[in-house]
């Protein structure tokens, strides 16, 4: 492994911290920066889907449950088809049938709407669910605030001794919105270590030292294509990506990438605007990278 050339043009791109994952343990490690914790921005949404999964196990919700009966209260007086026709597996895979980004970054701090639940529902909902994929931060937000009602407290909260504690991963901070619910579709601040440790669990299928801590099947259907986007698939708030591999992924390279095949896990925190450059320089680099681990 060229490690000089290697830096070089990963200190171009903005990379920050990067770790690679082999047989359960940090076999590789690049620093360019202290680690800290730092905004994973969407990589939070894979998150909010274990969470999902987590609830489905413990009878709190349904992926067919319809969301005019999921959020009764926050609904429009007259809803559309469209809105009527949607479920909870449609708030997981960008295909809601909303027409463009509600709830993105640069406008959640501009919004007037307190109550963003029910500012979301009363957006217009242009296609059928599943009929168009669009990248939307309503989704995610929507199905974390479900977990939260149904478990009565907050994302944070529920995840804690379900998710992170046993991960070792210390209560971190997150997002919310005006209203106090746990903003599920990003802002959550961890480390690349602990991002690290949420990787090699979905490599380990939800398992982690003997837990389930995440349903098997629940992951399985999460991290496969369930629908199109133009690229290589997407699943329950997970992207699937070249050669196979799937991954949370959060805005300018907050990256848990999960290799099957390999076995292998590439976590990394960035600061890049070319963010998909960056991608594409890890996995073009996993080879040499995993031969350095085994080396």
């Amino acid at each position: 492994m060229n490690w000089d050339a290697f830096d070089e043009r990963a200190k171009a791109l903005g990379l920050l911290n990067l770790q690679v994952w082999k047989d359960g343990e940090i076999a590789l490690r690049r620093d360019y920066d202290g680690e800290i914790r730092r905004n994973q921005y969407s990589a939070s949404k894979s998150f909010t889907s274990a969470a999902v999964g987590i609830a489905l196990r413990e009878g709190l919700l349904s992926l067919e449950e319809p969301l005019v009966e999921a959020f009764p209260e926050e609904l429009p007086e007259d809803p559309c088809e469209n809105l009527r026709k949607a479920r909870v597996r449609d708030l997981l895979t960008m295909c809601l049938g909303q027409g463009q980004g509600y709830l993105m970054g640069e406008q959640r701090p501009f919004l007037t709407e307190r109550d963003w639940v029910k500012y979301s529902l009363s957006l217009p909902f242009p296609y059928a669910p599943g009929e168009k994929f669009v990248y939307n931060n309503v989704g995610p937000y929507l199905a974390g605030v479900l977990v939260q009602r149904r478990a009565g407290c907050h994302l944070v909260s529920y995840l804690t001794p379900r998710l992170f504690a046993p991960l070792g991963i210390q209560r971190p901070t997150w997002e919310t919105d005006p209203l106090g619910y746990t903003f599920g579709a990003g802002g959550l601040f961890l480390c690349v270590t602990e991002l690290g440790k949420f990787g090699q669990l979905l490599l380990q299928k939800g398992e982690w030292e003997g837990r389930q801590l995440v349903p098997r099947e629940y992951l399985e259907q999460a991290t496969a294509k369930q629908v199109e986007n133009g690229e290589e698939g997407y699943g329950y708030l997970f992207w699937r990506g070249k050669d196979n591999s799937y991954r949370a992924d959060g805005k300018y390279g907050q990256y848990a990438i999960v290799l099957e095949e390999e076995g292998l896990l590439l976590a990394c925190n960035a600061q890049c605007p070319q963010q998909r450059e960056l991608l594409d320089f890890l996995l073009g680099e996993r080879h040499g990278l995993l031969k350095s681990c085994c080396e």
